[in-house]
């Protein structure tokens, strides 16, 4: 201010000032401000609009990690969001991702040299930036790269582990008519009796897989059947597991895979890989003339739209009431069979020779095991049945291709 503005004390304060004293020079410095602060114009004034910035979707992480079985220079991979309710697609080729590339479901086992590409998409928010990550593990064929052993150290029956394995759950809860109530380690919903597992570790190192009949005489059965299903998944590889099972009217046990988009892709167009599967009784597989056969067997199959093939396996001498070892052989466009040995493949399918969708090529895949009681293929049980039957399996193996 100026010498004739001297003494002239103005204190501005939120909403008017004191003083009211003041010259003219005083006076329009405060109009100036004010209109610089309120934004005001000459021509009635308003508020200036803020235009809303629309959040982008946090890049993902990509994490590897030993842990849950992987071995063998292998790796099991997570991928992560830190984005609320996010929806991450990824691809394993190296192919930039999309929102029509595979959803992110559970970790998935890296056994081979790839780059993982992925993006987080979630509402309101942009689409994140690609995260990318690639692997070199450099593994020999062949070489056991995940398994899981179902081994118990104590003295009484164990929980297969929680960090691989979940369950279905309840009576038919998955079609094909079947009688039994599938159970959890644990679970104390009647029938299933948590003193009474219908899955667990034994102290002989397997897994039980243990059909019951709670009361004798009546259609109340409880059984289990064990899935990785968003605890863990693979695509490519051979896989076998060492397994006993029952020859029982009714029995059906099952070693197989179904893909991870099953949730957003529904079965069929997700895929299903039946390593091995058998029932025993009222339904034996047909001959090409369509009778029963009369010999024992166990079977493998594939399927998806428009595509189911697969047929029995039987050799002399064979008996599905045995150890056996159930493999199949998985690559881009292909899967084998075997029974006991690698060597040993009967029956091989591929993307080209097969009618309908081939769905193998799309993403990984989860494992299950379980022994279904009754249903549209073995029939129910009868007074040949026997209860308790239990599905033994001594392990569950991947190796590199």
């Amino acid at each position: 201010m100026g010498a004739a503005d001297s003494g002239q004390l103005v204190r501005l304060e939120p909403g008017g000032f004191w003083n009211m004293r003041m010259n003219s020079t005083v006076f329009a410095v405060i109009l100036v401000s004010s209109a610089l602060v309120c934004g005001c114009g000459g021509g009635g004034g308003g508020t200036t609009p803020v235009t809303p910035v629309t959040p982008t979707a946090a890049t993902p992480t990509i994490s590897a990690s030993t842990s849950n079985g992987a071995q063998g220079g292998a790796a099991i991979v997570t991928i992560a969001s830190s984005t609320t309710s996010s929806t991450i697609y990824y691809t394993l080729d190296g192919s930039a991702p999309t929102t029509s590339s595979q959803i992110y479901t559970a970790p998935i086992l890296i056994a081979s040299n790839l780059t993982i590409n992925a993006i987080a998409t979630a509402s309101g928010n942009n689409q994140s930036a690609v995260a990318t990550q690639a692997f070199s593990p450099g593994i020999a064929s062949g070489t056991l790269v995940w398994s899981d052993e179902f081994a118990n150290s104590g003295t009484a029956p164990a929980q297969p582990n929680p960090s691989i394995w979940t369950y279905d759950l309840g009576t038919n809860c998955c079609g094909n008519n079947e009688l039994e109530t599938y159970c959890a380690w644990g679970s104390t919903t009647g029938p299933c009796n948590p003193n009474n597992p219908n899955a667990y570790l034994g102290t002989d190192g397997y897994l039980h897989i243990v059909a019951e009949q709670p009361t004798a005489g009546t259609a109340t059965y409880t059984s289990a059947r064990l899935k990785t299903e968003g605890l863990f998944s693979f695509q490519y590889g051979r896989i076998e597991a060492k397994i006993m099972i029952p020859e029982s009217q009714g029995m059906w046990p099952a070693f197989w895979m179904l893909g991870d988009n099953i949730t957003t892709t529904p079965w069929p167009a997700c895929g299903e890989l039946d390593i091995m599967e058998h029932i025993d009784g009222a339904n034996p597989p047909l001959s090409a003339g369509g009778t029963p056969q009369a010999f024992d067997w166990t079977q493998s199959s594939i399927h998806g739209t428009g595509l189911n093939d697969g047929k029995p396996y039987t050799t002399t001498g064979f008996s599905a009431a045995a150890w056996h070892t159930y493999g199949m052989i998985w690559q881009k466009g292909q899967v084998e069979f075997y029974i006991d040995s690698p060597s040993n493949i009967y029956e091989t399918f591929t993307s080209t020779s097969e009618a309908g969708t081939w769905p193998f090529d799309q993403g990984p895949q989860f494992i299950l095991l379980n022994l279904a009681v009754g249903g549209s293929w073995p029939g129910n049980p009868d007074n040949t049945t026997v209860f308790p039957s239990s599905m033994l399996v001594d392990y569950v193996r991947i190796y590199a291709n």
